[in-house]
């Protein structure tokens, strides 16, 4: 089944039960000036707002910038706003709060790297909530998720001073725990070549972590360095979190698995380089979303929607009603 630039492979059965008998994609928004659609994809059902990170734009002054859009789907035909904001260089996001997007910032050489909670509602105040660890910067923030907790945790990798906006690396490649109550920080796994896309199981159980080592931020690719999904187990030891039984969860053949996501079910989506690829709990390839030019993130909407950031392209996709996205329940 196709739909010009998009169709779908079954490599399981169970993929079936995801996609339904029929499943559709449409071209929301097409922006041919700069790539709008790259990351970030947090979706507000309420107002049908969905807010989406530009890859990076090199200005005439050889500046870079990140540009974000607020894509109005509860209009016809749909509507799309670049925001002006005071987050340097923007990366991941999610759901914060009610009316707020948390979003991770790259930073630049002069506005620190970390963690921005953002206003959905004009004219779109922002402020930094977490900029370092015990004082050392960090130094690219790249995905972030929340528990129910309330505990936020997320990825920092250095492509940002392999990409010349950021100042050289004070921090190794690792993974964070950070709670807003108490203000305490922790490194909560470490090991990787490029930490990057970041998400729970269902029930909080398990954590997923992608590690884009393949390519760097100096544009150089290695087949040899890892493109890779780890697992990790979520255990209470002495009151405290640790990960545990850290595991190789699947490896994406095709480019890199950039964001990260899990249905009710378990499942596990993650953006590659030939679109989105989705992996059974067990660590079984039961299809993919072939998408010409890949897709770096996407999210759920509602009842079975996927929004696929596909650079210059906005997809909407319809699986099966019945599959939804974990984060919004």
């Amino acid at each position: 089944m196709s739909n010009n630039a998009i169709s779908f492979t079954t490599h399981d059965q169970r993929f079936m039960a995801i996609v339904g008998s029929s499943p559709t994609a449409e071209l929301l928004a097409e922006n041919k000036d700069y790539p709008f659609a790259h990351e970030a994809g947090v979706f507000f059902p309420g107002t049908s707002n969905l807010f989406v990170t530009s890859n990076r734009c090199i200005g005439p002054n050889g500046l870079q910038k990140v540009h974000i859009t607020r894509v109005d789907l509860s209009k016809t035909p749909i509507t799309c706003e670049e925001i002006a904001t005071e987050i340097p260089m923007g990366n991941g996001g999610i759901n914060y709060d009610k009316d707020y997007v948390l979003f991770c910032a790259q930073g630049t050489m002069t506005e620190p790297s970390g963690l921005y909670r953002m206003s959905t509602i004009a004219p779109y105040k922002s402020e930094l909530l977490k900029g370092d660890f015990h004082g050392r910067p960090f130094n690219s923030v790249n995905d972030v998720v929340v528990h129910t907790d309330g505990s936020i945790w997320f990825t920092d990798p250095i492509y940002g001073s392999e990409q010349g906006y950021r100042p050289s690396p004070r921090l190794p490649n690792q993974v964070y725990r950070w709670c807003p109550d108490t203000g305490a920080i922790r490194v909560v796994a470490d090991g990787f070549g490029r930490p990057n896309g970041i998400c729970f199981s269902p029930d909080e159980q398990v954590i997923y972590i992608t590690d884009t080592d393949r390519v760097h931020g100096d544009g150089s690719i290695d087949d040899q360095r890892v493109s890779s999904i780890y697992a990790f187990d979520v255990c209470t030891i002495h009151g405290e979190p640790f990960l545990t039984d850290r595991r190789l969860f699947a490896m994406a053949d095709q480019g890199i698995p950039d964001g990260i996501k899990c249905d009710l079910e378990g499942n596990v989506y993650s953006g590659c380089g030939d679109g989105i690829n989705v992996w059974s709990s067990g660590g079984v390839l039961l299809g993919r979303i072939l998408v010409d030019g890949g897709v770096s993130n996407f999210c759920f909407g509602r009842d079975g929607e996927i929004f696929a950031l596909n650079e210059h392209r906005l997809w909407r996709v319809q699986l099966e009603e019945g599959v939804k996205g974990a984060l919004l329940r």
